[in-house]
């Protein structure tokens, strides 16, 4: 450092208003990155990331309307600095809305992190290169090269941090009082990094150059851990939610299957009965009475349904419990599966995996108008080292996804519905496997891949 230098450092100038752009444009980047790649390639998703297309305009023309708006906000009165940050906070959530589509509460959410990301990154590397060069110009080589460099290191260690929470997406409900939070942190941490722009004459302000960037630099820091920590707390007690559901569909699933096996067994009982109800009708020598006889018969097999014999009791109890409900709805359902393949899965398992995919076939089914267009097929099968579980049926068209792609409920209350795909994800990855979708021509399929081996290493 030159002792010339130490006026410069006693009276920091403020940062440029492009060096401010580039780092406002920066943190929004970050965000749209971490955010669009989030989808995990086990979501049950037709399509698991965001357009690249889509990226690359936000990104272009991101960095348009922030260079314009700041070099406008530069040239405009002190008076204007307050809605000047306002406006650029509304460009960064822009930004985050145009490249990520995510809810709006999330949107805002994120656009609080990122602005004081953006804090941040333009604060510590406009106090490292006013250090070095402190009487050079700002457009010169050295001073733009050193700031964009340092910039673009901290964003880096950002998003590198921000890809590790924001994996699973924002498909999370976000509560108001989890929002209000975030924004009274942000405004907070705002207000007292910046506080020593306004005035001296606090507790809390810095009254040398260098002094107030230190001073606004470790506040963003500070901010950015506890804007950070916080929402790591939503992701846990979210987590905690869904485990809470996951594990009542569980049981769920697993109490249905209970039901069907005694009605099973009922309809075990009522067969050993037709045959003897059988023989009595042969003996009878009245044909009207026989007619009559035979009608009753009739009503009974249809009330018994369809048994299925898969190989595996479990898989039986739920095919046939399920084939009741079909036949109850007027839905044709197919299956064709191999029960001796689950050997080596758990009861419960068998239960959650196969009635939740069942379930959601149904549901869709019931939505389909024409009768002849109400049709499930189920087909359990090994493919080399790999079994596979595959469901079809048609639906009306309508899917609703986050955005990330990840199938989510149509019913209104979101908080208490849409945990079995979750819970066929789960399950299938308890077992080093994946479920995958895809809609086409008014088929939606269902794909559940699981290592043949790891079942066997079960048994």
């Amino acid at each position: 450092m030159r002792a010339g230098s130490t006026d410069v450092f006693e009276s920091l100038p403020d940062i440029p208003r492009l060096f401010t752009a580039l780092a406002e444009w920066g943190a929004g980047l970050v965000y749209v990155l971490a955010i669009a790649r989030a989808s995990c390639p086990h979501d049950l998703a037709p399509s698991r990331s965001m357009p690249r297309w889509r990226i690359a305009v936000t990104a272009a023309g991101g960095i348009v309307a922030f260079v314009v708006t700041q070099e406008f906000l530069g040239h405009s009165p002190l008076s204007l600095w307050i809605p000047g940050m306002g406006l650029a906070f509304l460009l960064l959530w822009g930004m985050i809305e145009a490249g990520t589509g995510a809810p709006w509460r999330w949107v805002t959410h994120v656009s609080v992190r990122a602005f004081i990301v953006a804090e941040l990154a333009a604060s510590l590397a406009w106090q490292v290169v006013v250090f070095f060069h402190a009487d050079r110009e700002y457009w010169r080589p050295e001073s733009l090269g050193g700031f964009i460099a340092l910039a673009s290191a901290c964003l880096g260690i950002v998003y590198y941090c921000e890809r590790r929470v924001l994996r699973q997406g924002l498909s999370a409900p976000l509560t108001r009082g989890e929002l209000a939070a975030t924004l009274v942190v942000g405004v907070a941490i705002f207000a007292l990094s910046n506080l020593s722009f306004v005035s001296t004459a606090t507790p809390f302000s810095g009254r040398a150059g260098l002094e107030v960037f230190y001073i606004r630099t470790l506040v963003d820091l500070g901010g950015y851990a506890i804007l950070f920590a916080q929402y790591e707390r939503i992701q846990q007690s979210e987590t905690q939610r869904e485990l809470a559901s996951i594990q009542s569909s569980l049981e769920a699933q697993h109490r249905q299957y209970l039901l069907a096996k005694a009605d099973m067994e009922q309809v075990a009982r009522a067969h050993h009965d037709l045959k003897h109800q059988v023989a009595a009708i042969r003996a009878e020598l009245d044909p009207g009475r026989a007619a009559v006889s035979f009608e009753e018969l009739e009503s009974q097999i249809a009330q018994i349904g369809q048994h299925y014999h898969s190989g595996h009791p479990v898989l039986d109890v739920i095919l046939t419990a399920k084939g009741k409900v079909c036949s109850a709805e007027g839905i044709t359902f197919t299956a064709v599966a191999d029960g001796s393949l689950l050997t080596g899965m758990s009861s419960m398992d068998i239960a959650t995996l196969f009635g939740n995919a069942l379930d959601n076939a149904i549901e869709a089914s019931r939505r389909v108008g024409e009768p002849s267009k109400r049709l499930i097929k189920l087909a359990l099968f090994r493919r080399g080292r790999m079994l596979v579980l595959r469901v079809d049926n048609w639906f009306d068209g309508q899917l609703r996804t986050d955005a990330g792609g990840r199938l989510t409920t149509i019913k209104a209350d979101a908080m208490r519905h849409g945990w079995g795909v979750k819970s066929i994800q789960w399950t299938a990855r308890k077992y080093g496997g994946q479920a995958v979708t895809r809609a086409r021509d008014h088929w939606f399929t269902l794909t559940v891949l699981l290592p043949s081996t790891t079942l066997l290493e079960e048994q």
